[in-house]
């Protein structure tokens, strides 16, 4: 698992910040450009443990960049700070977030289709024997088991031998979250997650996407579509034209008020 798979000084890092309550990623005064172009300018960003972050904002407004920025495959320019659990971290990269817990759930789903899903599971990261060898029943009882306890599948219909292909998107959402989950991920990235979606596969995935807080960890969940990320969020970020235009907790505001504030920042590129 990934925890196993931290460097010493890593695991120093989180055993530190276990005491207290510093958010699991926070990104301080982050800005990236790319050469003349600012998609990013002065953004403060945080995700608290178990807590569910959404991400708002129209085409080109930064959500992919602050995204890429979190993930590692962007660094931030110079004066941005990013910390994981309170700790500064020098030398960010997509290797060092991902050895930390930092998953990403792609809209494409980033599934092998024509295999079954005990492979889809473990992809990359095979149980072996104490020979070498791929352990295959291990892998088919882990994932019966996670079908079961954590996607809600009872049916005997549903075999960790089924292949991907045959499944809705919803589950197919729920097994690259539930992949990124037995994997001790801190962090789940769920890039718009319900894209393309009927809408019973989008309650599905919604459940999905509350099982993550009730796994103890934390999710940012970047769409569009506020009508979806609205009833499974803690608190939204809304960002325009590279900026964040407004940082709402979900208790305190009504999503009707939240749809005109959009509508407004949208004309105007202020909350004012």
């Amino acid at each position: 698992m990934l925890v196993s798979n931290l460097r010493g000084g890593d695991m120093a890092e989180l055993a530190a910040a276990g005491a207290g309550e510093s958010p699991v990623i926070e990104l301080r005064n982050v800005s990236k450009s790319f050469g003349e172009v600012r998609s990013l300018s002065g953004i403060s960003f945080k995700v608290n443990r178990r807590e569910i972050v959404g991400l708002l904002g129209d085409n080109g407004s930064g959500k992919s960049t602050l995204v890429k920025v979190v993930m590692g495959f962007h660094n931030p320019d110079p004066g941005g700070e990013i910390y994981f659990h309170g700790e500064r971290m020098d030398g960010w990269s997509v290797a060092r977030a991902r050895s930390l817990g930092i998953e990403t759930v792609y809209q494409e789903r980033a599934l092998a289709e024509k295999q079954p899903i005990w492979r889809n599971m473990f992809m990359g990261r095979e149980l072996r024997t104490r020979l070498g060898l791929l352990d295959v029943n291990q892998m088919r009882a882990e994932s019966a088991r996670l079908m079961s306890e954590h996607m809600g599948f009872t049916s005997a219909a549903v075999h960790p031998d089924n292949v991907v292909a045959t499944m809705s998107g919803g589950e197919k959402q729920g097994v690259a979250i539930t992949r990124a989950l037995y994997f001790e991920a801190e962090l789940v990235i769920l890039d718009e997650p319900t894209m393309g979606l009927s809408l019973s596969e989008t309650k599905k995935t919604l459940d999905f996407v509350r099982s993550i807080k009730a796994a103890g960890k934390s999710a940012i969940f970047i769409d569009h579509n506020i009508f979806n990320v609205y009833p499974v969020v803690d608190r939204l970020y809304v960002l325009d034209r590279g900026k964040v235009a407004g940082v709402y907790n979900r208790s305190e505001i009504s999503m009707d008020s939240l749809i005109d504030r959009l509508y407004h920042v949208a004309r105007t590129g202020t909350l004012e």
